[in-house]
């Protein structure tokens, strides 16, 4: 669920206490939706002639400010609440002792830290009257690897918020797995992709098509450009709607430091040609 990657052991997010934070890897990929919608609608910018033009806006995507990350990120944390590699990190045997609250505390303020990220150096979309869905994008070429970005988003106080086995899951095999799988199914396309790093709806928002405008806004670019998007799964329902928007199965992967194996699925969906191209 968390972005793209360099290099497993260049990144300094792999150092247990990093004296300046590197974040090579922080792309590598979180992905994807706790839920979504198989509506039929085809364009970002649907108008609704019978509503206000504020609510006409709100069902178009539209990039989130450095402003909105606390309210982006509740969505997500909304979405997430129940997903198994959300959890990976947070609900490990070192803190068996945390109070629901306290999981709920860390689970938000990490998904601030990376919609604050995605702000800076991805694309960051929403979409509906109150946040209803978030989608995070990291552009062909783009990462958040640069001690900045690292330092104003807070990801660098991952080092001291998970708890030991929280870091060696989200360090040690979370993120180089990923990194190392996207590589391996992309190739020499490794660069070249957009990379959809997390997309979620609010439970309360479902049904609507919103998470699909969100990929569909970025997959229109995607073909223009021809590239590739690509997404890892966490959620076994989504792929078949994933299926419906163009992505194509390359393999499924696992965690392992669990009780548990944790799977996603890996997927692609290759550059549509306009017609008469």
């Amino acid at each position: 669920m968390f972005g793209t990657v360099v290099k497993p052991s260049s990144t300094l997010l792999e150092a247990q206490n990093p004296p300046a934070p590197k974040m090579e890897k922080m792309n590598a990929a979180i992905t994807i939706e706790s839920t979504t919608s198989a509506s039929t609608s085809t364009s970002a910018s649907t108008s609704f002639p019978n509503e206000p033009s504020n609510i006409i806006r709100s069902h178009e995507p539209r990039v989130i400010k450095l402003s909105e990350v606390k309210a982006a990120a509740l969505c997500l944390a909304d979405a997430f609440a129940k997903d198994d590699v959300a959890m990976y990190f947070i609900e490990t045997p070192d803190r068996a002792r945390k109070s629901a609250a306290a999981n709920w505390s860390l689970h938000v303020s990490i998904l601030e830290y990376v919609v604050a990220a995605h702000c800076m150096k991805g694309l960051a979309l929403t979409i509906g009257p109150n946040y209803d869905c978030v989608a995070l994008w990291m552009p062909p070429g783009q990462n958040m690897d640069d001690l900045c970005t690292i330092l104003r988003s807070g990801m660098w106080r991952l080092h001291y918020r998970l708890s030991a086995e929280g870091k060696a899951r989200f360090f040690k095999e979370f993120l180089p797995l990923l990194h190392d799988t996207k590589a391996e199914v992309l190739g020499a396309r490794d660069d070249e992709a957009w990379y959809l790093v997390y997309i979620g709806t609010k439970s309360s928002a479902r049904g609507k098509g919103y998470a699909r405008k969100l990929i569909e806004y970025v997959a229109r670019m995607a073909d223009a450009q021809s590239r590739p998007c690509y997404l890892e799964s966490s959620n076994a329902v989504n792929p078949v709607i994933y299926a419906k928007l163009g992505f194509a199965p390359e393999k499924k992967i696992h965690l392992t430091r669990g009780r548990k194996p944790v799977e996603l699925e890996i997927m692609v969906r290759e550059p549509v040609k306009a017609e008469g191209v």
